[in-house]
C-alpha cells in the first residue's frame, strides 16, 4: 500500500497518507510505546528515536517528531517503513469488536454560481437542520465540519438536507481538490461519521438563530415575507448550493435585511441577485414599491 507524505501547518508533524479509510470513526493519539499497545504499527514506529507521538485517524498516520532531526532528512524512511510493515501484513490497529457496517453512499460535486463553492450532493438525506460554519471553532456541532477543515484549502461549509458545500481558498484550484474531498465525504459517511450532533445544535446559539421560532410574533410584512422567502426564494438558492435567511425587517424604511449562507455568500452575483430577483419579487408580490433588500454579509 502506497503512503503519500503530506506537510501539515506544524513543522514538526509529516502526515502519511493511505489511499483509502485505515480507521473507522476513531482517533488515536499515542504520547509512547506504552499507551499504542492496540497498535502495533505505532508501537514500531516508537522504535524511531525521533518520534514523539503518533496520530492515527481517517485515512492518514501522522508522526510529529522531536527537534532532534528535520522530517526532509528522514520523512522518506518513515514511509518506507510504514509501507514495509504494511506489506509484511503487520496490522495498524488492532481488530475492534464494534465494526461499523458500511452503508453504500453516492456523493457528486455540483458547480455553483460562485466559482470558491462547490457542492457534495449525497443521494441519501444527511441532515434536517441548515448550519454553517466560518471555522472549526464554529464547527463544535458539526463532526464532518470538524474533519473538512482540517483541509488547509477549506475557507468556510454549509451543511443542509442532501448536501454539503465547500467554500475554498482561492490559493488553490477545485480541480486539484474535487476528487480528494468527494472521497473524504463518502468514506466518512459509509463509515458511519456523524453530520450533525443535534444534541450540541441545541446549546449552539449561532444555529438557533437560523432558526424562526418567533414567527407568530412578527409583524403581518415580517411574516409575508418570511412566507415569500421559504417558497420562492429558498428552493432556488437551495439549487445552487446556498440558503437565504431572513433577518428583519424594518417598517419605518422599508428595508428588508437576510443573510446569505453557502454559496450565496461572497458570490459575485450575488448583489444582482438581491435588487434583481429577491427585490423585485418582494415589491410585486407584496405590493410596495419601496422595499429594499440588504443582505447582512454580501
Amino acid at each position: 500500500m502506497k503512503v503519500q507524505i503530506k506537510e501539515t501547518q506544524n513543522p514538526t508533524i509529516v502526515k502519511f497518507e493511505f489511499p483509502e479509510f485505515i480507521l473507522q470513526n476513531q482517533h488515536l493519539e499515542f504520547k509512547n510505546i506504552d499507551e499504542a499497545k492496540n497498535s502495533p504499527l505505532a508501537q514500531k514506529l516508537f522504535y524511531l528515536p525521533f518520534v514523539k507521538t503518533v496520530y492515527i485517524s481517517g485515512n492518514f498516520i501522522a508522526v510529529e517528531r522531536f527537534s532532534i532531526v528535520e522530517w526532509k532528512d528522514v520523512q522518506e524512511e518513515v514511509a518506507n517503513q510504514i509501507e514495509e510493515f504494511i506489506a509484511n501484513g503487520g496490522l495498524i490497529v488492532l481488530p475492534s469488536e464494534n465494526v461499523v457496517k458500511k452503508q453504500p453512499i453516492s456523493i457528486y460535486g455540483e458547480t455553483t454560481p460562485n466559482p470558491a463553492t462547490l457542492k457534495f450532493v449525497a443521494n441519501r438525506a444527511l441532515t434536517k437542520t441548515s448550519a454553517e460554519f466560518k471555522n472549526i471553532d464554529e464547527a463544535y456541532s458539526s463532526p464532518l465540519a470538524k474533519e473538512l477543515f482540517k483541509f488547509h484549502f477549506v475557507k468556510e461549509i454549509f451543511i443542509t438536507e442532501n448536501y454539503v458545500s465547500i467554500t475554498k481558498y482561492d490559493s488553490i484550484s477545485w480541480d486539484e481538490i474535487t476528487l480528494e474531498l468527494r472521497n473524504f465525504i463518502k468514506q466518512y459517511l459509509e463509515n458511519g461519521g456523524i453530520v450533525l450532533d443535534e444534541n450540541l445544535i441545541e446549546s449552539d446559539k449561532k444555529i438557533e438563530k437560523q432558526q424562526i421560532k418567533n414567527f407568530d410574533n412578527l409583524d403581518v410584512t415580517s411574516q409575508q415575507i418570511i412566507n415569500i422567502l421559504e417558497e420562492y426564494v429558498k428552493p432556488a438558492v437551495a439549487a445552487d448550493g446556498g440558503n437565504i435567511l431572513f433577518d428583519s425587517y424594518d417598517e419605518t424604511d422599508k428595508k428588508v435585511k437576510v443573510i446569505l449562507q453557502g454559496s450565496c455568500n461572497g458570490c459575485p452575483s450575488s448583489t444582482f441577485t438581491l435588487k434583481n430577483g429577491i427585490e423585485n419579487m418582494l415589491k410585486s408580490m407584496l405590493n410596495d414599491s419601496e422595499i429594499s433588500v440588504e443582505a447582512l454579509n454580501a
